[in-house]
Formats: structure tokens, sequence, C-alpha cells
């Protein structure tokens, strides 16, 4: 009987060390944002798209403050005069986008920003 429960601990300590699983960069990836070389069509559109286009497009009307993000050259406007990003950084004097709404994730705002900062190319 005693061999019969050691080799029942054996087995259960075996099974419960083989399940085991530590690799913390396995378990828990890195979450790293990447903004290097954004492109509007690539990186920002999207962006713009899941989050901002549903009030401020052409098909939304002019009925949402008359600001409308859709297309290189409306987008432009908001990028130059700083609304774009003072609105979704929710800055002091602007009124915080999307309203009504979570905020922008940091890796979508660093993204947004760094196309900015790059010159906002229309690419």
């Amino acid at each position: 009987m005693e061999r019969l429960i050691i080799s029942g601990i054996v087995i259960g300590m075996v099974a419960i060390s083989s399940c085991y699983y530590d690799v913390e960069e396995e378990l828990y990836p890195p979450t790293t944002c990447q903004t290097t070389n954004m492109s509007l069509q690539n990186n920002i559109a999207p962006i713009l798209e899941l989050n901002c286009y549903v009030c401020h497009s052409t098909a939304a009307g002019v009925g949402n403050g008359n600001v409308i993000l859709q297309g290189y050259t409306e987008l432009i406007n908001y990028v130059n005069n700083g609304k774009l990003v003072g609105a979704i950084n929710h800055g002091s004097g602007f009124a915080p986008m999307p309203q009504n709404a979570p905020k922008l994730s940091d890796c979508n705002i660093d993204k947004i920003e760094q196309w900015v900062a790059d010159g906002a190319l229309n690419n």
C-alpha cells in the first residue's frame, strides 16, 4: 500500500511540474507600439475610420461641429491647426475626442502624433 501511495505522489509531482510553464516573455509578450514610418493609408486612416469617421466623414454630414476628417485635404486642416492632436489628447481648450467614448489608446495617439511630427504626409 505504501508503494502505491508513493507512486501516486511521484506521478502527481511529475504531472504538476510538467504542466508548469513560466516563460514570461511567451506568457506576457511585450506590447510595443510601432510608430516608425507611419503611413496615412496603412496606419492613420484605419484609426480614423474606426474611431472618427462615424461622426466626422462626408457620409456623416456636417452636423458634427462642421468637422470632416475624411480625405487628406480635409484632414490636413485639423493637423495644421493642431486640433486633431489636441482633441485626441483631451488637451485643455479642445473638445475631447472621440466624444462620449473612451480616449484612443496610447499607441494610436502615439502613431498619429508621429505621423504629424513626420510631416503628415499623404502616403
